[in-house]
């Protein structure tokens, strides 16, 4: 018998619960299928335990500058890697609770087991054949682990992985340099784990700005030894794991796979349903209402792989789920970009890439955090901050930063370009002294400077004294 429903919602993960909030202020007659633990991909294996790892691995690091500030015996302390992990699942199974009561109330509306298309509107899971008015997909990503690698056994760590570690191997190859690679290799290594980095791509963290790329592999090696070449080939040895990119080789006890997630859809059946699909799989979608073509399917979160971040799950969740229950599709204007990596110092990219500007219209301000007061002081001063205003309309545009406690000043950055602020505008902010966002009125008046045009009655035109202690 098939069972009927207006939604069925195709994962528990970020995205599928914040489709099925917006689903149930319509509706009781929905469904979620989830394959695999619940709990989201955020708060079991990724943006939650990895944050709660690198907090532990920079508290450590903190230690080395005591001396600097008058304080002794740091030499003495240690890390207790064990200890550590733990702390890491107490906090992980804290965050995943929280998640899976979302779904606990749903009875025989939420479904343990894996879903199938067989038509646009109709879903087999096990024995059950389920038909929905709109089917919303939200089968998140897994990590990649190249084909061409050899099975490596319990030597293979992945994010699925590695938080239910006991204990951490002394030698460990991390292949990849995205955002999780540098986070999870700089908290490694800030842990006293011996971390040789791999990366076939020039640029580091999602950064475009070689400027900015250059500051942060600075800022990596001082934690971790790094290559930037051909792809890795891996051969297994008594010793443990040879990896080998162009010509340096090195062995390794286990091998940290940071190449980043591809998308769930193995067994799933689109290519059943009609419908052209991309190169990874997947039905074109539409960026502002996550509607297929002119279907009743929706796809939203990290299966998409275009920008996988919680808050744009959240986002493509919320709207996949909003024009589910509606007889007609509306189209939601999307956030500024906001991309932020947690390794120290923190990098962003905020609005648009400096990789994807017309770099003759533009206009690009600059602060270097190694002289930046407030940097000084709390011995944390290295870094770089870009802005780029356009110079035609001179409104800030993007930005890409390597800077301390960079989340705070990415936030700002977003919140200015998402108002459609010019420089000037946001010159005529106050700035309090001292801190670190002075650095960012650094690197405004730089490109203030160069626009030109400024009124003297106009605080915007408030230049630095030319001090550190003042600026």
């Amino acid at each position: 018998m098939t069972e009927s429903y207006d939604v069925a919602i195709i994962g528990a993960g970020t995205a599928g619960l914040s489709a099925l909030r917006e689903v149930r202020k319509k509706t009781e007659r929905f469904v979620i299928i989830n394959d695999g633990p619940y709990g989201t991909t955020c708060a079991r294996v990724g943006c939650m335990p990895s944050k709660a790892l690198i907090e532990a691995a920079n508290a450590f690091e903190r230690r080395k500058a005591f001396a600097d500030f008058g304080i002794r015996g740091a030499e003495k302390l240690s890390v207790e890697i064990p200890a550590v992990l733990r702390r890491v699942r107490r906090l992980r199974d804290q965050f995943v609770a929280g998640a899976v009561k979302l779904t606990d109330d749903l009875g025989e509306r939420s479904i343990a087991g894996k879903a199938q298309f067989l038509s646009l509107d109709t879903l087999r899971v096990g024995d059950r054949t389920l038909h929905a008015k709109s089917i919303i997909v939200a089968t998140g990503s897994s990590p990649v682990v190249p084909n061409e690698w050899p099975d490596l056994g319990s030597r293979l760590i992945t994010t699925d992985s590695l938080f239910e570690l006991q204990d951490l191997p002394p030698r460990i190859a991390v292949i990849g340099l995205g955002p999780l690679g540098m986070e999870l290799s700089q908290a490694l290594g800030r842990l006293g784990i011996r971390i040789t980095a791999f990366s076939d791509m020039p640029h580091v963290g999602g950064l475009t700005d070689s400027e900015v790329n250059e500051r942060a592999l600075a800022a990596l090696r001082e934690d971790v030894e790094i290559h930037i070449g051909p792809r890795v080939k891996l051969q297994q040895e008594a010793s443990g794991v040879r990896v080998t990119s162009g010509g340096h080789s090195v062995v390794v006890d286990a091998v940290f796979a940071a190449m980043g997630r591809r998308p769930n859809l193995t067994g799933l059946g689109l290519e059943r349903l009609g419908l052209p699909l991309d190169q990874r799989g997947l039905p074109v979608i539409d960026a502002h209402s996550m509607r297929v073509a002119k279907s009743t399917l929706y796809i939203a979160g990290d299966v998409d792989t275009t920008l996988p971040l919680q808050h744009e799950a959240n986002d493509e969740g919320h709207i996949a789920g909003f024009n589910a229950v509606r007889a007609s599709a509306e189209s939601f204007r999307r956030r500024v970009r906001l991309g932020i990596v947690f390794c120290s110092p923190q990098l962003a990219v905020i609005g648009t890439p400096y990789r994807d500007l017309a770099h003759d219209q533009i206009v690009i301000g600059a602060a270097d955090f190694s002289r930046q007061g407030r940097a000084i002081m709390a011995a944390e001063n290295r870094g770089l901050l870009r802005v780029y205003a356009d110079k035609q309309s001179k409104r800030l545009v993007g930005a890409e930063l390597c800077t301390p406690q960079g989340e705070h000043l990415a936030h700002l950055l977003a919140l200015a370009i998402e108002r459609a602020s010019t420089v000037a505008a946001i010159l005529r902010m106050p700035f309090y002294h001292p801190t670190l966002e002075e650095g960012l009125r650094t690197a405004l008046r730089d490109a203030a400077r160069q626009l030109g045009a400024r009124a003297d009655s106009d605080l915007a035109s408030c230049d630095p004294l030319g001090a550190e202690a003042l600026d």
